[in-house]
């Protein structure tokens, strides 16, 4: 079993969420592959192409209190969080969210709506 069963690493920096990986009770594995990426003390860019929808709350707060806990070492490695939804009316809610999570959480976040516009936005984000 590979330590990255969410992320997928193999075009790194670029890192990418594997498709049905986030169901109920993924954030410890979650939790162990962010400290993994944070290990690696190398920038990177984050492509969320399955988003959780509907996640659990326990899978929220774990998440929450990971984020607050590693919120400086995140900010100064993670040069964006890129998540793609062809949904124009999804898109737009998770515009609105996105702003309120770049002030809670310190890393730049995007929304595509394909994974070619996601790549461009990535690509961007790590020449910055």
């Amino acid at each position: 079993m590979s330590l990255f069963e969410i992320h997928d690493l193999s075009r790194f920096p670029v890192v990418t969420t594997r498709p049905g990986t986030t169901r109920p009770g993924y954030a410890p594995q979650w939790e162990r592959e962010m400290d993994a990426l944070l290990e690696r003390g190398l920038p990177f860019v984050i492509i969320m192409r399955d988003p959780p929808e509907g996640e659990a709350h326990e899978d929220r707060r774990l998440r929450g209190l990971w984020l607050k806990r590693n919120r400086d070492t995140l900010a100064g490695l993670c040069r964006a969080v890129i998540t793609v939804e062809p949904n124009a009316v999804r898109r737009a809610a998770f515009k609105a969210q996105a702003v309120m999570a770049v002030k809670a959480f310190g890393v730049a976040m995007e929304v595509a709506a394909t994974a070619d516009e996601a790549a461009n936005l990535a690509t961007a984000a790590l020449a910055a």
